[in-house]
């Protein structure tokens, strides 16, 4: 069965760090673009940085360029976004997400509260 288990979130002041895992079961993430997605109380959930598996190249939403960086281990099957320099407007829940075998698959999702 495919799996993800997002961790890593919790509660920080502005201008801190967090690191976020994202461990992937059920297949192999050096095959499969993983991204890095986000919900904030009544929005839309929205994409926040993808890496892939097969040049290591990022994509970054322009609100965490510069501050948010994605990477992969593949031994470990897992993938992380250190977020640094966090603002209040980051506040949501974290999803990683992969899309394969023509399915969407999400993660349980992990809270990340910046306060100010």
């Amino acid at each position: 069965d495919v799996q993800l288990q997002a961790s890593g979130g919790g509660l920080v002041q502005a201008g801190g760090s967090l690191r976020l895992s994202c461990a992937a079961s059920g297949f192999n993430l050096d095959e499969y673009v993983l991204g890095w997605f986000r919900q904030a109380p009544g929005e839309e959930r929205e994409a926040v940085s993808s890496i892939s598996p097969y040049d290591g190249s990022a994509v970054y939403a322009d609100s965490v360029k510069g501050r948010f960086t994605i990477s992969s281990d593949d031994a470990k099957n897992t993938v992380y976004l250190q977020m640094n320099n966090l603002k209040p407007e980051d506040t949501a829940v974290y999803y990683c997400n992969v899309f394969l075998r023509d399915m969407n698959f999400w993660g349980k999702g992990t809270q990340v509260t910046v306060s100010s």
